[in-house]
């Protein structure tokens, strides 16, 4: 988030504490999600000969599994409701802590933290679309969500996150 640039706004702490404090919040979000993702894996796992006997999509599979499951997480699967909270919690966290001050609605401040995450994400999004395609072309058959298709993933992943200078 590049709050730093925005006329009407002021870290008045510094930008470090800032930026401590929306990793957190961003981190104890994802690792909510790696819960739930985890317990979806456990899953599919469980039913691995079931799921290649019957040709299944694993990806649509585990989609299916995680908005099932999402409710137990508290988890919201709605990209635009889920950032939308993720940047009310990020707001409201620096303005308790009094980190940040700003001569404008709160909402505008909200809806810059909201189209960072969002660019941020559609980033990434875009570089994990480009890694599944490549894995699509494997001779050796990945079943989504497996230790096999992670670390593959992975190294792809990393691989094109380098060669856009991200990494």
């Amino acid at each position: 988030m590049d709050l730093t640039n925005l006329p009407f706004v002021q870290l008045t702490k510094g930008l470090d504490i800032v930026v401590a404090e929306t990793e957190k919040l961003i981190l104890d979000d994802l690792q909510n999600e790696n819960a739930l993702e985890e317990r979806v894996r456990e899953m599919m796992e469980e039913f691995e000969e079931e799921i290649e006997y019957n040709y299944a999509d694993e990806r649509e599979l585990f989609k299916m599994i995680k908005k099932k499951l999402a409710p137990q997480y508290n988890f919201v699967l709605s990209y635009e409701d889920r950032f939308n909270a993720l940047s009310h919690n990020i707001l409201d966290t620096l303005i308790i802590q009094e980190l940040i001050e700003f001569r404008v609605n709160e909402i505008k401040v909200k809806s810059m933290i909201f189209n960072s995450i969002e660019n941020y994400i559609q980033d990434r999004f875009d570089v994990e679309e480009r890694v599944v395609k490549k894995m699509e072309r494997y001779k050796r058959k990945l079943i989504y969500g497996t230790d096999d298709y992670r670390i593959v993933f992975q190294k792809l992943y990393e691989d094109e996150l380098r060669a856009k200078g991200s990494l």
